[in-house]
């Protein structure tokens, strides 16, 4: 009589483990494929590229790599020679000029105070027109001694914004082309995150959801909301093919993979000891109530389990 009530405790116990195992299954199988959350994602960042306004040879580099740099400091130098050169003949072409407009006015003023005819009218505005082309000559002469003054003040390249040097590789000595981005900054203040979720999932995402990002290596969560969602994303089959015509993939009606749409997230609140770097992967998952009863990660699961076996077993 004994055994057989032992058989029947195993086996009873033995079908319970069975259902909470499916139950848990079915669970764990609703949250990795149709909860709002998603293992791609991304950390972000906005990156100056900084290009110098003259050129020339760089003379001194006053920032080092990974370097946090406010905005106006100067991140390196141009040598300023020829550009102190073409400030003085600046400065002497205005002081030429100057000269010639008050010899030129003062023509004009000592005619223009001529009575009669001792001086003719053809005349007269002969020299007012001499008078005004001096005056233009000298004006031109002060716009290329503020210009040569502003090429001078760009020989110091400076940051535009609050940031981290990136990747920094210039040297004392390499050659600076105007125009050419030669120096990198991430904005210090641009992090965000964009999660990358399956397009079967955005039914349940909505803007300004409160959002939960685990960063790889890091236990401590970062939290922000969703600022906005995709749009649009390019497809294959847009792309022309022989003679203008579509190129079409071919797809198998019985495999339909699910597109990724990019979810950008806003962070609201990071840990000081979580230092955010561009390009790192992330955890991204939706925290709003809805959220909550989707998301059950493996170790509730195995807790629930626990639980009803020792319900079932009255211990």
């Amino acid at each position: 009589m004994l055994p057989r009530a032992l058989r029947l405790i195993r086996l009873s116990m033995t079908l319970a483990i069975l259902v909470v195992a499916a139950v848990v299954a079915v669970v764990l199988w609703d949250y990795y494929t149709a909860s709002p959350w998603t293992r791609n994602g991304q950390v972000r960042a906005q990156v100056v590229n900084i290009a110098p306004r003259v050129s020339g040879q760089i003379q001194k580099v006053n920032v080092k790599d990974n370097q946090f740099v406010h905005s106006g400091d100067v991140l390196y130098e141009i040598d300023p020679f020829d550009f102190k050169v073409d400030l003085e003949a600046a400065q002497a072409k205005v002081a030429e000029e100057k000269a010639d407009l008050e010899f030129r006015q003062a023509q004009f003023m000592r005619r223009q105070d001529i009575p009669g005819i001792a001086v003719s009218v053809e005349e007269k505005q002969q020299f007012r027109a001499e008078a005004a082309l001096a005056k233009a000559r000298f004006d031109a002469a002060e716009a290329q001694l503020r210009q040569a003054q502003i090429n001078l003040d760009r020989t110091k390249v400076r940051s535009t914004i609050d940031g981290y040097v990136n990747n920094l590789t210039m040297l004392p000595g390499d050659y600076a082309t105007a125009g050419k981005q030669n120096i990198q900054i991430v904005d210090s203040g641009s992090y965000w995150v964009d999660g990358y979720f399956e397009e079967t999932k955005l039914k349940r995402l909505h803007i300004g959801e409160p959002v939960r990002v685990d960063l790889m290596g890091y236990h401590d969560p970062v939290f922000g909301r969703i600022e906005s969602i995709t749009r649009g994303i390019a497809t294959d089959n847009a792309a022309l093919s022989t003679q203008g015509l579509p190129s079409v993939d071919p797809v198998y009606t019985w495999v339909r993979l699910a597109q990724r749409v990019p979810v950008r997230v806003k962070l609201e609140k990071i840990p000081d000891n979580i230092t955010l770097v561009a390009g790192t992967t992330a955890t991204v998952s939706i925290v709003s109530e809805e959220g909550r009863r989707h998301h059950m990660s493996t170790k509730d699961a195995l807790e629930h389990l626990g639980d009803d076996l020792r319900h079932m077993t009255g211990r």
